[in-house]
């Protein structure tokens, strides 16, 4: 049986004819039967695809041979096309939509003014040595909120966004202003999202402003369930959350019992459709699940548990 793998990858870079990006990487993936979703912009690509092992390493060795693109980190994990319910490749104006395509420069270093890049490894030595100074390094989650309830950096502030898009506003709020003079490390998923958000972040007045080089992929790879870590990690494809040992400790909580669960699964309100936490029990119990945001099972599938979608 041929082995099947997921690759994540992005890459900040001038894309001088972003559509013609999009076409060769639509082809490409297409001929190799891989499914996933690729976003195109003028900054450059980012990427998470799964099919067959062969077909997956094809497909990198291909896309490295975009100048732009040799140096890609490409971050691999079980899975396979499979995990997708289709291919998606898209240009959009932004490679992560903050809503501000003006305020990002990217050049062919990657992006300008963003923060320091740490290795898990220096990661945890910024932590010692900032405590041995009197001072506590501030984890900044650079996620959608809901991700954050199955699994964060300990102690770390998590915004209240439900998309990226929310970010600005809640910089801009003051709310997060006393962080400003404290070192800060920001982190997503593979890293994308975090090394725009310390360019966003240093904009505004954050001075000491650091990004987990490879997101919390590359962490775990290194440090597993044994460091800052503590949870699953929510990935946007079928496979929804994956755990890096199977020590990993379950943060999550019911909505409705607040039982310990990692499980996503969408309000069974249609108007709704919200990704909540629910435990096995309560799935099994024939009741809707209707999240706790006002929601009513009026509206609801008669199926009492609708299979959740990522994204």
């Amino acid at each position: 049986m041929a082995l099947h793998r997921i690759v994540l990858f992005y890459c900040f870079t001038p894309v001088p004819d972003p559509e013609a990006v999009r076409l060769w990487q639509r082809t490409l993936c297409e001929g190799l039967g891989l499914t996933g979703r690729i976003i195109v912009s003028k900054d450059g690509i980012n990427a998470t695809v799964g099919g067959e092992l062969d077909a997956v390493k094809r497909y990198v060795r291909s896309t490295k041979e975009y100048p732009g693109f040799k140096g890609i980190d490409v971050k691999w994990s079980e899975g396979g096309a499979a995990d997708f319910p289709r291919l998606s490749v898209k240009v959009r104006p932004e490679l992560v939509s903050f809503g501000a395509p003006g305020e990002l420069t990217v050049d062919e270093h990657g992006v300008q003014g963003g923060g320091e890049r740490l290795t898990p490894e220096a990661l945890h030595r910024l932590v010692d040595e900032r405590r041995e100074e009197g001072r506590e390094v501030v984890f900044f989650d650079g996620r959608n909120a809901f991700e954050a309830q199955i699994g964060r950096f300990r102690g770390a502030v998590v915004p209240d966004t439900s998309t990226t898009h929310d970010f600005l506003a809640e910089l801009d709020s003051g709310k997060y202003d006393a962080l400003k003079d404290q070192p800060l490390v920001t982190y997503c998923t593979g890293g994308v999202r975090c090394e725009v958000l310390t360019a966003h972040l240093r904009k505004r007045g954050f001075r000491e402003v650091y990004q987990l080089d490879g997101g919390i992929v590359r962490y775990g790879e290194k440090y597993g369930d044994e460091g800052l870590w503590e949870g699953s990690l929510y990935v946007f494809d079928r496979r929804m959350r994956l755990e890096f040992s199977e020590t990993a400790t379950t943060i999550g909580r019911c909505a409705r019992c607040e039982a310990p669960t990692s499980d996503f699964h969408n309000c069974a309100n249609l108007a709704c459709r919200e990704l909540t936490l629910f435990c096995s029990d309560c799935v099994g119990s024939g009741e809707p699940l209707v999240c706790p945001a006002g929601c009513s099972a009026e509206g609801a599938h008669p199926r009492a548990g609708l299979p959740a979608r990522s994204g």
